[in-house]
């Protein structure tokens, strides 16, 4: 039997999820993002319990399976672009259709719908966000950014990366350095 959780979107929330299933005594076989696969089923006691505890930490138990599809979608999106480095093989639509096993023009329908953006806006947006971490750590030059998140080149990357924050990737790594001079003098 499989549950869906919500803003379980990192490492710390899975170890969180663990913690919780552990102090219930609910047994799993797996725990990823956005998903606990159980060894069997567990009580609506057990449920409301879970439930409860879960939402301390900012995660949600989801029982509609509209909000279930479009966490899954997301959670996806993350996994691909924040822990894979193996660039896909196949368009991410069809990657997406065969990993959740449904329609892609439903999947983003559905997903603009209640998200009111398009995965792919989603996927950009987050693409962006791994760039600053990137930059932030200062341990990959610009070309290294770019081939290790699959853009074509660097000036797509640039390009992109204004458009999400109006500001150049150099600029933004100007700024962190200037804010990490400016605290040193203090």
């Amino acid at each position: 039997m499989k549950i869906y959780i919500k803003n379980m979107v990192c490492i710390r929330c899975k170890m969180v999820v663990k913690e919780e299933l552990a102090k219930l005594g609910i047994e799993h076989k797996t725990v990823e993002l956005g998903e606990v696969d159980l060894t069997a089923p567990f009580t609506a006691e057990l449920h409301d319990q879970l439930k409860t505890n879960l939402t301390k930490f900012g995660l949600e138990l989801m029982d509609d399976k509209k909000s279930v599809l479009i966490q899954r979608i997301k959670n996806v999106i993350i996994e691909m672009v924040h822990y894979s480095d193996e660039p896909l093989v196949v368009n991410f639509s069809v990657y997406l259709s065969e990993k959740l096993n449904h329609d892609y023009t439903y999947m983003a329908n559905l997903f603009s719908e209640v998200q009111g953006t398009t995965i792919e806006k989603f996927i950009i947006s987050h693409k962006i966000e791994r760039v600053k971490e990137l930059l932030v750590y200062n341990e990959l030059n610009l070309t290294e950014i770019a081939y290790l998140m699959h853009y074509s080149s660097v000036a797509h990357l640039s390009a992109q990366f204004k458009k999400v924050t109006g500001l150049t990737p150099s600029y933004f790594k100007q700024m962190k350095d200037k804010r990490r001079n400016m605290l040193e003098d203090m």
